[in-house]
């Protein structure tokens, strides 16, 4: 699939790291460094601006080194930008440790991942079919 892009940060575009990666890795496009003091969050600009077609999504999604290494992660994951918005993508970060957490130019802050969706339907109904796990949710079948 073909997606048109304007890359207005100079970083390198977006790109798969291993032929089998499902997400491309996104930059931090900035003027200055940025410090996310511990629990503090901020709207990173990419210089990104795409056009996906019809019946797609992007999704901003973390990338899991940062959160594993330096508790930094994507606020809204995932993060959705819509196939008719063009305007420039940034990325909510949060910063999840006791440590203050430096973020450069270029540094590859999320993945993005382009994915198909369905529009729906509503139909009201008084009545849902009846199924073996019901209402059971947020841990009914245990930890092991």
């Amino acid at each position: 699939m073909n997606v048109k892009i304007i890359n207005t940060s100079g970083n390198p575009l977006p790109c798969y790291e291993t032929s089998l990666s499902a997400g491309m890795d996104i930059r931090a496009f900035l003027t200055a460094p940025v410090v996310l003091a511990p629990l503090e969050r901020a709207l990173i600009p990419t210089g990104l601006y795409i056009e996906i077609p019809a019946g797609f999504e992007a999704q901003i999604r973390p990338r899991s080194g940062l959160a594993a290494k330096y508790g930094i992660t994507v606020l809204n994951t995932p993060g959705t930008i819509d196939a008719d918005y063009r305007g420039e993508i940034k990325v909510i970060l949060i910063n999840l440790s006791k440590d203050p957490y430096i973020l450069n130019n270029g540094d590859r802050i999320a993945q993005m991942i382009i994915a198909q969706h369905a529009h729906v339907n509503l139909i009201p109904v008084t009545v849902l079919e009846v199924t073996q796990r019901g209402a059971g949710g947020f841990g009914h079948t245990g930890t092991k």
